[in-house]
């Protein structure tokens, strides 16, 4: 096994995991607490399923940085060496109403690039995996849908808007419903990008700088299931961009152009 599949293979046992660990607290009553907004939550539940994706990544890469969000893992991605982004549970807001959308996301990054990622989410028994060569779901190669049509698409706003922002947020909506078939919004980006993965859906887009323990993982099972990622300026995205402008690459001018919209409300 090579460096890369064994990082490939990691990620995705950590995932699974640390996934189990909060499955277990769902639906449980487990207490919520706040820490930046009344919706930005935090459970004993992700920092539990946290310290088990750490724990299995350091038994396989003991001297590997870590970037998490919960506790005092880095905040950001170095840009030399091996390093980790990981997610206990991507989709709180959901996990602390009962809703079954939120993922366990992991991504191996080498020199500030992704190179593996596995969301797994745990409602479901879903595994979304990648290595540096195909993505995957539950072991299967998955690929980006193939829709050219933005009138047959739909299109999912991702990263949530602050009260103080919600003009963009209905700018966002606006640019979506006026150019695309349809619109969803789950409530995980990890999830959106993994359901963009899988051709469940056609675009993700943000005019937010995204968190990188909320985006990469998603964004390498984008590109590696064929899909397109990039910023605000059309040039490839990477974990300080600014927005994120996803797509299956067939819609892409479109996605961008509502992306942009949103940026200029």
């Amino acid at each position: 096994m090579n460096e890369i599949d064994a990082r490939a293979d990691r990620a995705q046992r950590a995932a699974r995991d640390g996934g189990a660990v909060a499955r277990r607290a769902f639906r449980t009553g487990v207490p919520v607490e706040t820490k930046d907004g009344k919706t930005d939550v935090v459970t004993e539940a992700d920092r539990e399923a946290q310290r088990r994706v750490v724990e299995r990544i350091r038994g396989a890469f003991p001297g590997d940085a870590i970037v998490g969000e919960e506790e005092d893992e880095l905040k950001d991605v170095p840009d030399e060496g091996p390093s980790w982004i990981i997610d206990p549970i991507d989709g709180t807001n959901n996990f602390v109403r009962e809703t079954p959308v939120w993922a366990t996301a992991v991504a191996a990054v080498l020199d500030g690039e992704p190179v593996a990622a596995a969301n797994f989410l745990p409602a479901f028994e879903d595994l979304y995996a990648a290595d540096d060569e195909s993505a995957y779901r539950n072991g299967e190669q998955i690929t980006v849908s193939q829709r050219d049509d933005p009138e047959t698409c739909t299109v999912c706003p991702t990263f949530w808007w602050d009260y103080d922002a919600r003009d963009e947020y209905a700018a966002a909506t606006r640019a979506i419903v006026t150019r695309f078939g349809d619109l969803r919004r789950y409530g995980s980006m990890q999830v959106a990008l993994s359901f963009l993965a899988d051709g469940a859906l056609d675009g993700v887009v943000t005019n937010k700088r995204a968190n990188p323990w909320d985006s990469v993982a998603g964004v390498h099972l984008v590109r590696m299931a064929g899909g397109t990622v990039t910023d605000l300026d059309g040039n490839e995205w990477r974990h300080d961009a600014a927005g994120l402008v996803a797509s299956n690459g067939h819609v892409h001018d479109a996605v961008l152009e509502s992306a942009r919209e949103i940026a200029d409300s």
